[in-house]
């Protein structure tokens, strides 16, 4: 599972740490990473994931719920299909379909209509990189630097700033035991406000499939809503046609 984008407000603490917490490096806290997912050898085997389960997204005091589907592809093509039901607040059944080809994105709205997803937004998702960007950070471009520990509730972790060619920059907190990803915090941009927010991923409840570690349990929360996705069910390296991801040619 994604690190973090893909899926659509953290103040640090002044529990930064020196001496032991330098002793590791950025690298060395990568590799523990992706050791404790299941391996790289068993991360690079992987072809295609899809995932189901449930969505519920709290805004201005309203909660709206509905069923999530979810497809990734490597390198980076996804797909995110959300049916919200209405009907408590008089509306019909709003249906959202977020499809990135690997180099094009975009949203369908049923309520709201059609839009290209571009600039800060697409980037973001191009650099979501399936099973995970750390795997090929370097490969991409990318920058990674050990940011010191700090804590996540009461866990202790390892916090590392990643640095994309381009898109978002992120602070990415790293169990200092079992180094599983626990949280990711970006500012990431917002057409329709205007302006970037800071938005926080939390991610928890990891289960092995196939040999894989992936969070069952993902909450997106800004300044303007949370998101909570729950999984039920993850399977991969199912096939998966291409033209799942692309834009549906206009009938």
């Amino acid at each position: 599972m994604r690190s973090a984008g893909g899926w659509l407000l953290l103040t640090v603490s002044a529990m930064l740490w020196a001496g032991p917490a330098q002793a590791q490096t950025a690298d060395e806290v990568i590799e523990k990473h992706l050791a404790a997912l299941g391996g790289r050898a068993a991360l690079a085997k992987l072809t295609s994931e899809m995932a189901s389960g449930g969505i519920v997204i709290s805004t201005q005091g309203a909660d709206i719920a509905g069923p999530l589907e979810a497809y990734s592809k490597p390198p980076n093509k996804s797909r995110a299909l959300m049916r919200l039901d209405l009907t408590a607040f008089g509306g019909p059944e709003m249906i959202i379909d977020q499809r990135c080809d690997g180099k094009t994105a975009f949203v369908s709205n049923s309520a709201q209509g059609d839009r290209d997803i571009t600039g800060n937004q697409l980037q973001n998702m191009l650099n979501d990189r399936f099973p995970t960007p750390l795997l090929t950070y370097k490969d991409a471009g990318a920058k990674v630097e050990l940011a010191g520990k700090d804590k996540v509730g009461t866990r202790d972790a390892y916090v590392l700033q990643f640095t994309p060619k381009t898109g978002s920059s992120s602070r990415q907190y790293f169990d200092a035991e079992t180094y599983l990803l626990l949280r990711t915090v970006m500012s990431v941009d917002s057409p329709e406000l205007g302006a970037a927010i800071e938005q926080t991923t939390t991610l928890s409840d990891y289960r092995d499939v196939d040999g894989v570690k992936v969070p069952f349990s993902i909450v997106v929360s800004s300044s303007v809503q949370t998101i909570t996705i729950t999984l039920s069910k993850v399977t991969h390296n199912a096939p998966i046609d291409d033209a799942m991801f692309s834009r549906p040619a206009i009938k």
